[in-house]
């Protein structure tokens, strides 16, 4: 079956390269830097120990880095070469990669562009994040020998299913991998169950993480600009949870008329669509852009549509809706720690199945509330916003929770040490 995958794509080179021209001219591939997905490279391998770490997509890049921070303050020699797959995920990489680390868009998985990126780079070790298995790759990798683990590792139980009609494809890619650090114990049996080797539990890297940055004076400009008035902030939002978050506005106004709703869309690109939408409800709209606008008196609706200031509008409200768990997509839900690390009472809507685990430690210790419908949200809003003392509890009990998560990259490092040492 190996072979077989690996015959399809050799031949597949012609459709993969429209493939990529037609994203490139759609805004979804870097123009300037489409090509490196088809492995023409024009960085130069530097002259050092590397370990290449792949993080797909946004989510992957924050708990990469915390990993690649961690490394190189104990092994500061030690170069990374970082790839990712999408567009928004590297230029929110671009602002936090050290100055001892380069950044690549990872190959498509074609057997010829694969081995001409290994052939290139030449890592010493390598690091995958998360979920993301390539046949092609991982039998590149196999074929060289280069020590590899899957780190984070996470899988869904629809991913289960689908890697189990596949199960000798899935266990032979995974004997690639000399160790997989699972985030949940459930992760770590859908893995054995499909033959992999060496598993083991050591939690979600991106609970150890530092909280998220913020600018000191963008905060400042913001506190002044809202004077008294009471706010709070519906972040990582879908499709779906902004016009919700405009109904609920809506009658928060009878109670608090200058209240103002901050939304922070997980894809800024679809600013245009939210803005539109919260206009068509009779809402006063600002948009925060790249000149950083700031709400006036009369906006009851703040889009904030830049990259990497979540963390600023988690510091600035101390009331956090979690988004994409109550999204039209079905929903999973977004990493809550951030939220618990900037001092949030942190709420969430039905559909966290992407963070089973942790949002069921978190409803079992008080540090976020679920709400079912739409009128549970409105409900655990207005008791927030009129009593200081309630919201004050949750907020302490998220930052505790997310304090007991910080011995996480401390297990991850304890197996990677053996490896590291020898570079």
């Amino acid at each position: 079956m190996y072979s077989l995958y690996y015959h399809i794509t050799n031949n597949a080179s012609f459709f993969l390269e429209k493939l990529l021209e037609k994203r490139r001219d759609k805004g979804k591939e870097d123009p300037e830097r489409y090509v490196e997905k088809k492995a023409i490279i024009t960085e130069k391998r530097p002259d050092a120990p590397l370990i290449w770490v792949h993080a797909a997509s946004i989510g992957e890049v924050r708990a990469a880095l915390i990993l690649i921070n961690k490394i190189r303050y104990e092994y500061p020699a030690i170069f990374f070469l970082v790839t990712t797959g999408t567009r928004t995920s590297a230029q929110i990489i671009a602002k936090d990669l050290p100055d001892n680390a380069i950044h690549q868009f990872h190959p498509l998985d074609h057997p010829v562009w694969t081995r001409t990126f290994i052939e290139h780079w030449e890592p010493d070790l390598i690091f995958w994040m998360e979920s993301e298995l390539w046949p092609n790759m991982l039998a590149t990798i196999k074929n060289e020998n280069i020590p590899t683990f899957l780190i984070n590792a996470r899988m869904s139980p629809k991913s289960y299913r689908n890697w189990s009609l596949l199960k000798p494809l899935a266990t032979e890619m995974l004997s690639t991998f000399k160790k997989i650090l699972c985030q949940t114990k459930i992760d770590a049996q859908y893995y054995k169950k499909l033959g992999a080797g060496d598993v083991s539990v050591s939690g979600n890297i991106k609970y150890s993480s530092a909280p998220l940055n913020y600018d000191t004076d963008s905060l400042t400009k913001l506190k002044l600009s809202l004077n008294d008035r009471k706010y709070w902030v519906f972040a990582s939002t879908h499709d779906g949870e902004e016009e919700m978050a405009c109904r609920v506005h809506k009658i928060l106004q009878k109670t608090y008329p200058d209240i103002l709703t901050i939304i922070v869309p997980r894809h800024p690109e679809r600013r245009n669509e939210i803005e539109q939408a919260c206009k068509t409800m009779g809402l006063n709209t600002v948009l925060r852009g790249q000149n950083k606008s700031l709400p006036t008196d009369d906006t009851n609706i703040y889009i904030v549509d830049t990259l990497g200031e979540l963390g600023l509008f988690y510091r600035l409200s101390s009331i956090a809706m979690i988004g994409r768990s109550f999204s039209n997509d079905g929903g999973g839900g977004h990493n809550p720690i951030e939220a618990a690390q900037l001092d949030c009472a942190i709420l969430t809507g039905p559909n966290t199945q992407y963070q089973k685990q942790l949002f069921a430690e978190m409803l079992a210790t008080g540090a976020v509330q679920k709400t079912q419908t739409e009128d549970d949200l409105l409900s655990a809003l207005q008791t927030l916003l009129s009593n200081p003392t309630e919201c004050q509890k949750y907020i302490k009990a998220a930052q505790e929770y997310a304090a007991s998560k910080d011995d996480i990259i401390k297990r991850v490092m304890d197996n990677l040490k053996p490896f590291l040492g020898d570079l």
